[in-house]
């Protein structure tokens, strides 16, 4: 082992994480006991140096050094795969303080430490089923994002013929789409991840392009665009109850297609049709205006007046990206956001971490555990309504209302001798009722003197600029909606006809969708959505994980259809109810219900449709094996038409 890179390595080494490694190389308790348990982290901090004085941290290298050169010359590894109540009590030491029990099977198949996971779904090419696989058994995926191109590479491991059919003319979904300046991830890198293809990510939040080089990365790994169809949009899907399939129609630039499956998986997702407010005027205006998502790549707006409507998530990554290039910025806010401080959102990820992650065994496994807790479970139990609590006004518990003064501090330094912007971007409302949002630079931002931000609605354009809700005129070259997507109207504009006849839109209306899991619909037979309603994380954690959670799921269901000669599987409406019957209960005891703010995660009734209520590690035990009593049954029907393909003719 290289000396001089383990010892700088070690250097910047996140402790907490070390000490798991040195743990399981060497089995010595000493490792989890004092002084070398870490303190709690606080906040979104990685907590590098675990809350150790520098004299323990010194011993700590000192001792990892020794550790890792023996391990390197082949001491073997004491605890390769730590289980029960072992990892439970690493897990817990790991990020200073009690994870629940319920975490430990979830982590152990994330860690690799699961040694009784069955087997690849390879495994099932090789079963008597293998002819009814490959001739009589067809998927259709629709949608070549983050979420499609999970499912399609599972039902490749598993030899199932599939089709990806996607409306644009590359790979990458929403991450195609987005192209703004800014565009990037507020999940850290590491865990904005598949659990199965690692990278070595230049920052620790992701760059848009960044992750559209590793989602094709993932695609080039097994030649999934071999399966894909680009440029063919889905227009309507019709369930043939007589055949037992779907039909689709498509269209490919312009001609139109027709496909049939057994099965189909939507990943088109929540956020891939734009938002744009109807606003009088805009036939009159001069200049340039579009969504956010559809920036125009020859788009400079060096020396211009730019317009950017809405202050959330978009917009945050926008302002402080171009506000150094423009003549004079208006930002237009209905509503302030609150903004958590992190110090990794800019920062490089140094190649002593890279090499860390890649040679140093377990340690890439605990760094991601770590971001998995910090940004995810653990703020669960804070966004529960307590009806005692005196102040539901400004928060919803105690603990809750510590956040409120936290991040409200945090906005008061930030913006420090600006009493106008502090009135201006103060909620009212209880944080993370809204979306939380990372500070990118956005306070920075708002104190240059070539920024305007006023906090009201645009709800007009003039010829030359746009119009506030109290009269305030702005000239405006360029003006960008950062307001969102359809994010309520799932398969929008789809037309998805089930087994009765009636379309989605006349069972769920414009914004009311319901699915047992998020997945699976009464009346929708052989067919599954992934991030369909109350699948959205508003807590923490990483939306791949819940994907993943998902195509677990799927592919389990299409299994069961494969080697149980199963032709018809379809959602009970009672259990479909029951389960949003549970979803409304808790999102009643939740903050997402309260009502200081106006959300995209809630309906035109109030419900909230896009969130889930759960914690992670719970929907990972819902999701964890898929169970047929929760389904209508129908046996294959023997000898219908063998000429059923993905393939469509022109």
């Amino acid at each position: 082992m290289d000396l001089e890179r383990l010892r700088r390595a070690l250097e910047i080494a996140n402790l907490p994480s070390l000490l798991m490694v040195m743990y399981q190389l060497t089995g010595d308790e000493k490792w989890v006991q004092l002084p070398y348990r870490p303190t709690r982290t606080r906040g979104l901090s990685d907590h590098d140096y675990g809350g150790f004085s520098d004299s323990v941290q010194g011993d700590i290298r000192i001792a990892a050094e020794k550790i890792l050169v023996a391990w390197s010359a082949g001491t073997p590894v004491a605890i390769a795969k730590p289980r029960g109540e072992k990892l439970l009590e690493l897990m817990s030491c790991c990020v200073g303080e009690v994870v629940p029990s319920e975490f430990e099977p979830m982590m152990a198949q994330e860690m690799g430490f699961d040694e009784s996971q069955r087997p690849d779904r390879n495994d099932v090419k090789s079963t008597n089923y293998a002819h009814e696989i490959s001739g009589h058994f067809r998927v259709v995926i629709m949608g070549a994002g983050v979420s499609g191109l999970l499912a399609a590479r599972k039902l490749q491991e598993m030899g199932v013929p599939f089709v990806i059919l996607e409306k644009n003319s590359d790979l990458g979904g929403t991450w195609l789409e987005n192209t703004y300046p800014g565009c990037g991830v507020d999940t850290p890198s590491h865990l904005y991840s598949y659990s199965f293809f690692r990278r070595k990510w230049s920052t620790y939040f992701g760059r848009r392009d960044e992750v559209i080089d590793y989602l094709r990365d993932v695609a080039d790994d097994t030649s999934l665009e071999d399966f894909i169809e680009f440029d063919t949009e889905v227009t309507a899907a019709t369930y043939d109850s007589a055949r037992q399939e779907w039909a689709l129609t498509a269209s490919t630039r312009g001609v139109q297609r027709e496909f049939v499956a057994n099965f189909v998986i939507s990943a088109v997702g929540q956020l891939n049709q734009p938002y744009i407010p109807e606003l009088p005027g805009i036939e009159e205006y001069r200049g340039k205006v579009f969504h956010s998502s559809n920036w125009p790549k020859d788009l400079d707006v060096t020396g211009i007046r730019v317009a950017v409507v809405g202050s959330a998530a978009t917009a945050m990554q926008i302002v402080p990206a171009i506000v150094e290039s423009v003549s004079q910025l208006t930002l237009f806010q209905r509503s302030p956001q609150w903004i958590a401080p992190t110090e990794n959102y800019f920062r490089q990820v140094g190649p002593d971490m890279q090499w860390l992650m890649e040679e140093i065994p377990f340690y890439y496994e605990w760094y991601r555990f770590r971001l998995a807790w910090i940004f995810g479970d653990r703020m669960h139990s804070s966004l529960q309504i307590d009806p005692s609590w005196p102040h539901p006004e400004r928060s919803v518990n105690a603990i809750n209302d510590a956040h409120r003064r936290l991040f409200t501090e945090y906005l008061r330094s930030e913006l420090a001798g600006r009493e106008d912007l502090i009135e201006k971007s103060l909620p009212t409302y209880p944080p993370f009722g809204k979306r939380m949002l990372l500070d990118n630079g956005w306070f920075a931002a708002l104190k240059h003197s070539n920024v305007e931000l006023i906090d009201e609605a645009m709800i007009a354009f003039t010829e030359t600029g746009v119009l506030s809700a109290s009269g305030l005129e702005r000239s405006a070259d360029v003006v960008v909606f950062a307001t969102g997507f359809e994010a309520k109207r799932f398969f929008h504009p789809m037309e998805i006809r089930g087994r009765s006849g009636r379309s989605i839109r006349e069972i769920w209306g414009d914004d009311d969708g319901r699915a047992f899991m998020g997945m699976t619909i009464p009346d929708f037979p052989n067919f599954a959505v992934m991030y369909g309603p109350n699948t959205n994380l508003g807590h923490g954690g990483s939306y791949i994980f819940i994907a993943e959670c998902q195509v677990r799921y799927i592919v389990g269901l299409i299994e069961k259809m494969i080697t149980e000669h199963i032709g018809v599987i379809e959602c009970r409406e009672e259990v479909n109810d029951a389960y949003n019957k549970k979803v409304d209960e808790a999102h009643q005891r939740m903050i997402y219900s309260h009502s200081g703010m106006d959300t995209w995660y809630r309906n035109s009734k109030g419900r909230v449709v896009t969130n889930s209520p759960w914690r992670v590690v719970d929907y990972w035990h819902m999701t964890h094996e898929p169970n047929l009593d929760a389904y209508e049954v129908e046996s294959k029907i023997h000898g219908r038409a063998k000429e059923s393909a993905v393939g469509g003719a022109d």
